[in-house]
C-alpha cells in the first residue's frame, strides 16, 4: 500500500525552492489530505502533523544533514508511531504445541489467513495442523483442506458435522497425536461488523475446551476506521488476543484500519498483502511506512542522517573515554557503534579532535563482523565484577567466559589485548589534546 500522494509530497519537499516555512506548510497541507483520503481519522491526522510541524520548526538537524533532509526522517518516525511505534510482533512460538483460534466477521479473509498461517509456519520448520471448524459457510471445509495440501500442513475436518466445539476437540486430539507443533483453527464468520458480541462468545465457547495458547481476530482492512470498536473489545475479552489485518493491498483504507487498531493498544501481528497464500507477513510498522513513503529512494538519505547521529552520540561517548576510566561496558558500546559505522579508525576521524588517531595502524583498529559478533557474546557472558573491573580476568575465568560464550580463551584473550591497546590509545589521545590545547590549536 503506498500513498502516491505522500510519496510525491516527499520528493517535492527535498527537490523544491523557496524558503523553509513555506515548505513546512505545504507538506503538512499535502500530508494532512492524503492521510484523510486514506481514512486515517481526522482527529488522528491533525495532532500528528501539529507535532511533526512543531518538531520541524524546533528541531535543529545533526552537522551535515539539511532541515529538509531532516523533516523527512522526522515524517518517518512520527508516522510509525502512529501505526504502533517499535512494536515487533514475537511471531514465533513461546512452545509447542502452540494453539492459536483463528475468529473474525464473515468476509474478513480468515480461512486464506489460516491457510497462509500454515504456510508461514511450515516455511518456518514447524508441523503444522489446520483444522476447519467452520460449520455455516458453504465451501469452508474444501478451501481449508486445499490450503492443507499447499502449505504442506496436516488437516482434519468433518463436513457432516455441524457442532463447531466438537469439530475443535477431536481435530486438537488428532493434532496432536500426529505431532503438530502449530495447531490453527478457523471458525465461523459472522455476517457483520454489528455482530461482535455473537462472535466473541462463540470464541469463548471454543477456546473453553481447546485452551488455546493464542486467539487472533482477523479484520479486513476495508472497513477503515470501523476497526477502532472491534479491536477494542477484542483486546479487552482476551488478554492472549493479536490481530491480523488482511487485503491492504486492495483498499486505500488500510490506514484507518491499522491505525485505528494501534490506537487500541491491540498487537498487529500479520498482514495480508495480497491473494496468493505467501503474502503475509510480521507488522513491522517502520517497514509498512517505509512502503507508504515509496522509501526506495529515501532508505539511503535515512541511512545517512541516521550515521550523522550515531556520529554525535560516538563524540559523546569518546570525550566520556577521555574524562573517565574505560571498561568492558564502554568496549560493548563501542562495538555495537562498529557495527553501524565501520572500522575504529574511520569512526574517529569523523569526530572534532580525532583526527590523530589516523596515525594508528589500520591493523590496530580494524575489525571484522564475525569478530564484533564473537566480541558482543564474550562480553555478554561477562560478570558484573569483570565488566567493570577486566583486570581480575585470570585463566580460569577466561575458560569460564569461553564457555559460556562459545568461544575459545584464545577469543577472550584476543578481547583483553584490544582493550588493553584501547586504554593506552585515549591515554596518548588524552595527552595529545592537552598539548594542543597547550599551543593554542584546539
Amino acid at each position: 500500500m503506498v500513498l502516491e500522494g505522500v510519496r510525491k509530497a516527499v520528493t517535492k519537499l527535498l527537490k523544491g525552492g523557496g524558503t523553509y516555512q513555506k515548505a513546512v506548510e505545504e507538506f503538512i497541507r499535502d500530508l494532512q489530505r492524503e492521510l484523510i483520503k486514506a481514512d486515517v481519522n481526522v482527529r488522528l491526522v491533525f495532532q500528528l502533523t501539529r507535532k511533526i510541524k512543531e518538531r520541524a520548526l524546533k528541531e535543529e538537524p545533526p552537522p551535515g544533514a539539511s532541515r529538509r533532509e531532516w523533516l523527512v526522517k522526522i515524517v518517518y518516525e512520527e508516522l510509525a508511531e502512529l501505526f504502533g511505534g517499535d512494536r515487533e510482533p514475537d511471531v514465533l512460538p513461546k512452545r509447542t504445541p502452540w494453539i492459536m483460534l483463528l475468529v473474525g466477521v464473515q468476509g474478513s479473509g480468515k480461512t486464506t489467513t489460516a491457510g497462509k498461517l500454515a504456510y508461514y509456519y511450515t516455511r518456518k520448520g514447524y508441523k503444522v495442523g489446520l483444522i476447519a471448524a467452520d460449520t455455516f459457510r458453504p465451501g469452508a471445509y474444501a478451501q481449508l483442506k486445499m490450503l492443507a495440501e499447499q502449505s504442506g500442513s496436516l488437516f482434519y475436518g468433518d463436513p457432516r458435522e455441524k457442532d463447531a466445539v466438537a469439530i475443535a476437540e477431536r481435530g486438537l486430539k488428532y493434532m496432536l497425536e500426529r505431532g503438530a507443533e502449530v495447531i490453527i483453527i478457523d471458525t465461523a464468520g459472522r455476517h457483520g461488523y454489528g455482530e461482535e458480541e455473537s462472535l466473541l462468545h462463540e470464541m469463548r465457547e471454543i477456546a473453553a475446551k481447546v485452551h488455546p495458547d493464542e486467539v487472533i481476530l482477523v479484520i479486513d482492512a476495508a472497513i477503515g476506521q470501523k476497526a477502532y470498536d472491534l479491536a477494542r473489545r477484542f483486546h479487552e475479552a482476551t488478554p492472549i488476543g493479536s490481530i491480523v489485518v488482511t487485503k491492504l493491498d486492495g483498499t486505500a483504507r488500510g490506514g484507518g484500519a491499522l491505525s485505528a487498531v494501534a490506537a487500541t493498544g491491540a498487537q498487529i501481528k500479520f498482514i495480508g498483502t495480497g491473494e496468493k497464500i505467501d503474502e503475509i507477513e510480521p507488522f513491522n510498522p517502520r517497514r509498512f511506512v517505509a512502503r507508504i513513503l515509496g522509501l526506495g529512494d529515501l532508505e539511503s538519505l535515512l541511512e545517512k542522517l541516521s550515521s550523522l547521529e550515531e556520529a554525535e552520540k560516538l563524540e559523546e561517548a569518546a570525550e566520556e573515554m577521555l574524562r573517565g576510566k574505560i571498561t568492558m561496558r564502554t568496549v560493548y558500546r563501542q562495538l555495537k557503534s562498529m557495527r553501524k559505522m565501520g572500522p575504529l579508525s574511520k569512526i574517529l576521524q569523523m569526530i572534532p579532535g580525532f583526527g590523530l588517531a589516523a596515525t594508528m595502524s589500520e591493523e590496530a583498529v580494524k575489525l571484522g563482523e564475525k569478530k564484533i559478533d564473537r566480541w558482543l557474546s564474550i562480553i555478554e557472558s561477562m560478570t558484573y565484577e569483570e565488566l567493570d573491573n577486566p583486570e581480575i580476568i585470570n585463566r580460569r575465568r577466561m575458560r569460564r567466559i569461553a564457555i559460556g560464550s562459545g568461544t575459545t580463551v584464545d577469543d577472550v584473550k584476543e578481547l583483553l589485548n584490544y582493550y588493553k591497546n584501547l586504554r593506552v590509545m585515549m591515554k596518548r589521545l588524552k595527552r595529545d589534546k592537552r598539548l594542543l590545547r597547550r599551543l593554542g590549536l584546539r
